[in-house]
């Protein structure tokens, strides 16, 4: 996430002081830009993939979601951390679910159907607070 960010920095002053020039366009622009959400998950803080949220020109009301592990001690495997803070791929899933849910893409009841099949439990306080 640093290096594109890094190199959506250096893409964004380029183009500010080459107004004559065609503007340029990074990698993650390229790749992640449009009108699908995306979700970027880490096993390091959310902080971290959020570096590139500012760079990507999401269009139709797409969203970007971060998920990361915001904290730490919490767990003895991989596995564990990811479920504890909740980056696992279930979550993932629901991230991208909620995201088309808010554009109208598909109805929230689809969010819900996944929460019960996937056993998330949604009263569990948020990994950060505890």
């Amino acid at each position: 996430f640093s290096e594109l960010e890094r190199e959506a920095r250096e893409i964004e002053r380029w183009n500010r002081l080459h107004p004559g020039e065609p503007p340029r366009t990074g990698h993650a622009a390229r790749s992640l830009g449009g009108s699908v959400p995306v979700v970027a998950a880490s096993d390091s803080v959310r902080a971290w993939p959020q570096l590139i949220a500012p760079h990507l020109p999401l269009t139709g009301g797409a969203r970007f979601a971060a998920l990361g592990t915001d904290g730490f001690g919490r767990s003895d495997t991989r596995d564990a951390l990811r479920r504890f803070f909740e980056v696992d791929r279930y979550q993932v899933v629901l991230a991208a679910l909620d995201a088309l849910a808010a554009q109208s893409v598909l109805d929230r009841s689809v969010c819900a159907q996944a929460i019960t099949r996937y056993a998330l439990d949604v009263e569990a306080p948020p990994p950060w607070s505890i």
